[in-house]
């Protein structure tokens, strides 16, 4: 199982970081120690100060592929969710100072939480699907799949010309703007439309 994730695929959210608008998406991988499992707890890490949840829309990889033709690529994929992919913002912004690797900002144990899945249905508006995070109670990010400047049958093919895709691979598909640093004590849940899909509390 692997898990690609997609940054700066929402133009608002690399403006508030004051990165470029990329001209092909922006593929990292977090392990997959990196998944937190079902009903377990999440723990501030000890390694940063300033913890960051970024929620993005989660897809479920179906078949496996290569060299995936974008219109082809909706095939590839059959499950929906939101997710977080928590970073390290104090550690990134070294790294990135350093032009080193994200990894250790994004890609530790338990960096990666994935809410329950939707399956993806002939009627659903893959280009119109709204997501939001809630921490506290209070609404702190909010996007919607149109916004992206890489839809999911364009990650899906890209992805596919530099990695092979199996099947219980998850894509994070990118944050939207909003991005909110987290402490102790804070709850948060995400939100497809109007379902829940998961609640978390940082401990």
């Amino acid at each position: 199982m692997k898990i690609f994730c997609i940054g700066r695929n929402y133009a608002e959210h690399a403006n508030e970081m004051g990165n470029e608008i990329p001209e092909e998406p922006v593929i990292f991988m977090k392990p997959k120690s990196a998944l937190l499992q079902a009903h377990a707890p999440f723990y501030y890490p000890e390694f940063t100060n300033e913890l960051h949840a970024e929620a993005e829309l989660v897809l479920r990889v179906c078949k496996n592929g290569k060299y995936i033709q974008e219109k082809h690529a909706g095939k590839y994929y059959n499950g929906i969710s939101i997710g977080i992919d928590f970073t390290a913002r104090d550690i990134q912004d070294e790294l990135k100072a350093k032009g080193l690797p994200w990894e250790r900002a994004k890609a530790w144990d338990n960096s990666a939480i994935i809410g329950k899945w939707m399956d993806i249905t002939p009627e659903m508006k893959k280009d119109d699907i709204n997501f939001c995070l809630y921490k506290n109670k209070e609404l702190v990010q909010q996007g919607n799949s149109g916004q992206m400047i890489f839809n999911f049958d364009a990650l899906v093919a890209n992805i596919s010309n530099y990695f092979s895709l199996n099947i219980g691979d998850f894509i994070f598909t990118g944050t939207p703007a909003g991005v909110s640093e987290c402490v102790v004590g804070d709850d948060l849940e995400g939100f497809v439309e109007d379902e829940s899909l998961f609640e978390l509390t940082i401990k």
